[in-house]
């Protein structure tokens, strides 16, 4: 099982899991999906284990939501 790794883009406070580099960047992705974006990497932080759970849970809500 790999481990991923998660990092705050301190530039906005996305949070995102890191997905590589490229270009002297780093490509982060939100947590669940979605569109991914670069940045610096003296723009970020490394991810709380709190933080990551936050996301998580935020995401699964959004997606159990019923239209009302």
């Amino acid at each position: 099982m790999t481990r991923r790794s998660y990092a705050v883009d301190v530039r906005d406070g996305r949070l995102g899991e890191v997905m590589g580099r490229e270009g002297g960047y780093v490509r982060l992705r939100p947590v669940g999906g979605g569109r991914e974006w670069d940045c610096p990497p003296d723009a970020l932080r490394e991810a709380a284990p709190a933080e990551v759970l936050r996301a998580r849970v935020r995401r699964v809500n959004a997606q159990g939501r019923l239209p009302c």
